[in-house]
C-alpha cells in the first residue's frame, strides 16, 4: 500500500497544493490572491508555504509591481509530481477493486 505524503496530507497544505495545481505549469499566483482563495490568515498561509517550500514543493519569489512589493507563489515540478502521486495514493485507497473479495473467517 502506498503511503500518503505527510507534507501534503495536512489539510491546510493539501488545500494550498490543490489550489496551486489548478494553475498552468509555471504560472504563479500573488500571495494575497491565494490567501483570499483559501480563506486563510496571512500567518497561517505563510507557515504552510514555508513547509511546502522546505520540501521543494513550492517556489516563492519576491518582486515589485511598481513600488509595491509582491510575493508570487507557484507549484514546483517536484510539487506537481508529489501531488499527482498523492492523488494516485488516495485513489488507490478508495478503489474497491483493491479490497479482498473473500470475507474474513470472522464473518463466515
Amino acid at each position: 500500500m502506498t503511503e500518503l505524503d505527510p507534507v501534503i496530507h495536512v489539510q491546510a497544505r493539501l488545500r494550498v497544493v490543490a489550489a496551486l495545481s489548478a494553475l498552468g505549469d509555471g504560472d504563479r499566483i500573488a500571495f494575497p490572491r491565494l490567501q483570499e482563495l483559501l480563506a486563510m490568515t496571512a500567518g497561517n498561509l505563510s507557515v504552510h508555504l514555508r513547509k511546502l517550500e522546505d520540501a521543494g514543493y513550492v517556489e516563492i519569489s519576491k518582486t515589485h509591481r511598481g513600488r509595491t512589493p509582491a510575493t508570487l507563489v507557484r507549484l514546483s515540478r517536484r510539487g506537481r509530481m508529489a501531488f499527482e502521486e498523492y492523488t494516485e495514493a488516495i485513489r488507490a485507497l478508495l478503489d474497491p477493486t483493491r479490497l479482498d473479495p473473500t470475507p474474513s473467517k470472522e464473518f463466515q
